[in-house]
């Protein structure tokens, strides 16, 4: 259980208010309680936050409102992109497993692809972040069809991450000076039906593969520290990742030929933000900016690691709330991936080469990835071919009624210029 309903108390003691004069702190504090109530969060008798249940459909009810906040702050995207964009997603009967044939393509912001992009990590039942600092961003297609087979996506990583830190066994000192050679993957998985396959196993593996190093090295090799304003030279030695569900099936025991692809190295605490949904951030922002508070508008990349969760908590403690309310404890499984055999020596002690004779093509990944995994599953489980556009609709939530009615009148107009 990741929490229990011991010392807690009823819906009714969350929703009173604090004071009786309708102030705007009063409100906040108000809907804040409301809302951490709604998603089935209770107050221990410490003050702490703590929920009842287990298991990934626990997850999944706790981010529900942030999902549908995001689905609707991009419902104009989603209505003006998604019917032309449609077409790359899958059906079950267009996938041959036999057939299937990976391959990765870089994408940036502002270009067809990117918007597809955006428009597939919509379909996550838990939100994604956009990233940080440095970036890097994949889609990985199948050449057989053409289609989208899911979605890469690497960045900045957090400065504090204990299961990492521990791993490597560097100080605070050294992490600062090293930590340019790591990335976080905060995308990372496979699209319908091709989860069903298992594919996000195979896509998982191809955050270790030379195409993603080589490319890191031309864009981010020769770069210098925005903070310190030194020359990196940095190496892509390993990227991080932590499950969303807690515990992961999905990146365990990703192993090919004998190579680690990701291994486990531990859980987060439980801390962070994302029980405060985007629209209540928003007005937590807007009271700090009102009062002049330095955090509101301090986002820049450069001035401190994780500017809305320390938003979000000077926010909260303005409100007279205990940090423990960040405690959401949904301690998230972390993993990494090697990039260099000998990634955690250079990293602890900043000495030596990269060892990266171990590296294979994403090409190359992908074919052992298909034998390991995909064919196996296409014949255990094949009722992947049951997949429809409809059921990707689906996918959109709150937007699914208006993107079915978008997708019918576009489709409309077309049959009719053909007829014309």
């Amino acid at each position: 259980m990741f929490g229990c309903a011991q010392g807690e108390f009823n819906v009714t003691e969350w929703t009173q208010p604090v004071i009786s004069i309708a102030t705007r702190e009063a409100n906040l504090k108000r809907k804040l309680r409301r809302h951490l109530s709604s998603i089935g969060f209770f107050k221990s008798s410490d003050g702490e936050l703590i929920f009842e249940g287990e298991g990934k459909d626990v997850v999944r009810a706790l981010h529900r409102v942030q999902r549908e906040d995001r689905l609707k702050s991009n419902r104009h995207f989603i209505s003006n992109k998604a019917p032309g964009l449609l077409g790359f997603f899958a059906s079950g009967k267009e996938v041959d497993p036999k057939k299937i044939s990976p391959v990765i393509e870089r994408v940036s912001s502002g270009t067809k692809y990117g918007d597809l992009f955006r428009l597939a990590s919509l379909t996550w039942s838990v939100p994604v972040s956009n990233g940080f600092g440095r970036r890097l961003r994949y889609l990985v297609w199948d050449e057989s069809n053409g289609k989208l087979m899911g979605l890469i996506a690497i960045g900045d990583p957090v400065f504090n991450l204990a299961a990492r830190d521990n791993l490597i066994g560097w100080n605070s000192k050294e992490r600062g000076e090293r930590l340019v050679n790591l990335m976080d993957a905060y995308v990372l998985g496979a699209i319908p039906p091709y989860n069903a396959l298992l594919g996000g196993k195979l896509i998982a593996c191809l955050l270790r593969s030379r195409d993603i190093y080589e490319d890191f090295a031309i864009t981010y090799g020769d770069t210098k520290g925005i903070i310190s304003g030194k020359d990196k030279h940095a190496r892509l030695l390993c990227v991080t990742t932590s499950s969303s569900m807690g515990r992961s099936s999905v990146y365990n025991r990703l192993k090919l030929d004998g190579v680690q692809y990701m291994e486990s190295i531990g859980y987060t605490r439980g801390w962070g933000h994302f029980h405060i949904p985007d629209s209540l951030f928003g007005e937590l922002r807007d009271y700090l900016r009102d009062t002049a508070h330095v955090y509101a508008d301090q986002h820049g990349y450069g001035q401190g690691p994780n500017w809305r969760l320390r938003t979000t908590k000077a926010a909260l403690s303005a409100l007279g709330f205990r940090e423990e309310m960040l405690r959401h404890g949904v301690k998230r499984e972390v993993f990494i991936s090697q990039l260099a055999d000998n990634a955690a020596t250079i990293l602890r002690t900043g000495e030596g080469e990269p060892d990266i004779s171990s590296l294979l093509s994403a090409k190359e990944i992908a074919q052992r990835g298909l034998e390991r995994w995909i064919k196996p599953r296409s014949i255990r489980r094949p009722e992947f071919s049951t997949w429809t556009i409809e059921n990707l609709i689906e996918l959109f939530g709150n937007q699914s009624g208006a993107l079915r009615s978008r997708t019918a009148a576009t489709t409309s107009v077309r049959k009719a210029t053909k007829r014309a």
